[in-house]
């Protein structure tokens, strides 16, 4: 993915060539790629993509240290890091993995995403976050005998609006955020949030007053997300005594940090450190269910639907 500010590099004949380098390394023609990457270096120093390209073709090759120097130029090309150079530099092991996955990528990643992401994520990944969601929620109240009736419901990286929709009927007041402008574009179109706002995770919590949410919900966020412990910590701190919190997560079995980074460049989890994680904020869980979250090359991705509360204080 290439952010369209960056889809140029300011030469007709360069970025010919550079279509066609595209070409070969679709073919897996890494060595041909490898050298015509290299020619477009050379024209154009200061374009971040062929970097970013030509740290790819190496990688592929096996051909480590100059990968890591190709992903080392685009980033210092582009700093806010748009194209991800962090996040390879971080599978080869020159970064390491927490807050490798920047601000800047997840913008543009989803910014370029958003006009064709409900179809893509239904249609093509069998997308099922929020209805899983959903259905734990649903099963936890009629166990419990909660009412499934929530005066502010938080939805973390709400994107077009697929969790909110879902969730909707179920809270007098629905506020998300997401980083990514377009994304908050699409949800506002959807029409069921009551307030929106284009914001980062923790300060987006951080921006709501103590306690005073009773459910939040977080569909398949957390893949870009490798440290838990700020979001839930915020989270925590949001929530009101009883409060729900309900996600999603990529899993990862057994992990030395408890999250990896993997081929797909999305963060898995094991389940032990988010239950420790939650535990550390206050939280006590209430539901750990495997699930499969979407689908990825035609491949299930293994998860699980994660849902906790705060503890109501004693009077």
């Amino acid at each position: 993915m290439r952010p369209t500010k960056l889809m140029t590099s300011g030469d007709l004949l360069v970025d010919r060539r550079y279509t066609f380098a595209e070409s070969l390394m679709r073919e897996k023609d890494w060595e041909a790629a490898a050298e015509l990457i290299g020619e477009i270096v050379r024209l154009a120093p200061h374009w971040a993509p062929a970097w970013i390209s030509l740290g790819e073709t190496l990688a592929a090759l096996g051909r480590k240290d100059e990968a890591r120097d190709a992903f080392t130029t685009a980033l210092r090309l582009s700093p806010e890091d748009e194209l991800g150079a962090g996040l390879r530099l971080a599978r080869l092991g020159a970064l390491p993995p927490t807050g490798a996955m920047s601000a800047g990528y997840v913008r543009a990643l989803f910014d370029e995403y958003a006009g064709h992401f409900d179809r893509h994520l239904v249609e093509k990944l069998a997308y099922r976050g929020p209805d899983l969601i959903l259905e734990t929620l649903c099963g936890i109240c009629g166990a419990t005998g909660r009412p499934p009736h929530f005066r502010l419901a938080l939805d973390l990286g709400c994107g077009t609006g697929l969790m909110g929709e879902a969730v909707r009927p179920y809270a007098v007041t629905l506020a998300g955020c997401d980083i990514a402008p377009r994304m908050v574009q699409r949800a506002r179109r959807r029409g069921c949030y009551d307030r929106l706002a284009v914001a980062e995770l923790t300060a987006f919590l951080d921006g709501e007053a103590p306690g005073s949410a009773d459910l939040v919900l977080a569909a398949d966020v957390f893949i870009y997300v490798g440290d838990l412990a700020p979001v839930f910590e915020a989270t925590a701190r949001a929530l009101g005594d009883g409060g729900l919190f309900l996600f999603t997560v990529q899993d990862v079995g057994d992990a030395p940090l408890g999250f990896v980074l993997g081929e797909d460049m999305r963060f898995a989890h094991s389940t032990g450190h988010v239950e420790t994680l939650l535990a550390a904020v206050g939280l006590d869980g209430v539901a750990c269910d495997p699930a499969v979250l979407r689908h990825d090359g035609g491949r299930p991705v293994p998860g699980f639907v994660v849902a906790a509360q705060k503890p109501v204080r004693p009077l």
